[in-house]
């Protein structure tokens, strides 16, 4: 369910963005006005899109593979849930008053930024896998955002164009931007802890052995 809801919203997101829309639920006013290749790299370059990418992949593959395991893959499925933990918090608190979509843009918005979100965090909480979050894993899990973080900057520094306001250095400063950037590194380092801890906890109660009736 959680592979055809990302999926579908995916789909439309590129649809609207290659006949001249803008990427929704993102409060970019200019895309209309930017080229197709443009509107498309400014949809690849938001984290929602990216974290929701690494979501539908997780899906899929434990779909195909339910016991797949594997340092690469312990990477790819902790990105995927701290990334799309991330995106809901910050779209919720951050970006939602901002932001007025309707039509197709609201249904998008709903389907990556509403729906994505809680159905992986509870998905991995009742279906794991368990046993997949050490520190090696949550070490390499940061390598990605720190490499969305550095695009961002340098990609807006040369084209003044910030996926999200927060981020946005020319218009509020790199002091506010960085700080803004810590603040979500901070929360994304808390969110990696408490779902090693989870994990931890899930996948030990799981390998104790089941109690012996009183009474056959």
């Amino acid at each position: 369910m959680l592979a055809v809801v990302v999926a579908a919203a995916l789909v439309a997101q590129f649809v609207l963005v290659f006949s001249g829309g803008s990427s929704a639920g993102a409060g970019d006013t200019t895309g209309d006005e930017a080229g197709t290749w443009t509107r498309l790299v400014r949809m690849l370059s938001y984290f929602t899109i990216q974290s929701n990418i690494l979501v539908l992949a997780c899906a899929v593959i434990l779909v195909l593979r339910p016991g797949r395991d594997g340092a690469g893959w312990r990477v790819l499925r902790l990105d995927a849930l701290l990334g799309i933990t991330i995106t809901g918090l910050v779209f919720a608190i951050v970006l939602a008053p901002q932001i007025h979509a309707e039509g197709i843009s609201l249904w998008i918005t709903v389907g990556l930024h509403y729906v994505a979100p809680p159905m992986t965090l509870v998905g991995w909480l009742l279906f794991g896998p368990r046993g997949r979050i050490d520190g090696a894993t949550v070490g390499w899990a940061f390598v990605w955002p720190t490499l969305w973080i550095a695009y961002t900057l340098v990609h807006g520094a040369v084209t003044d164009w910030y996926p999200y306001p927060f981020l946005d250095a020319h218009a509020r400063g790199y002091d506010l931007a960085l700080r803004n950037i810590v603040g979500v590194l901070v929360v994304a380092a808390l969110l990696a802890w408490l779902f090693g801890w989870i994990d931890r906890r899930l996948g030990r109660r799981l390998k104790r052995p089941l109690p012996l009736p009183d009474h056959f």
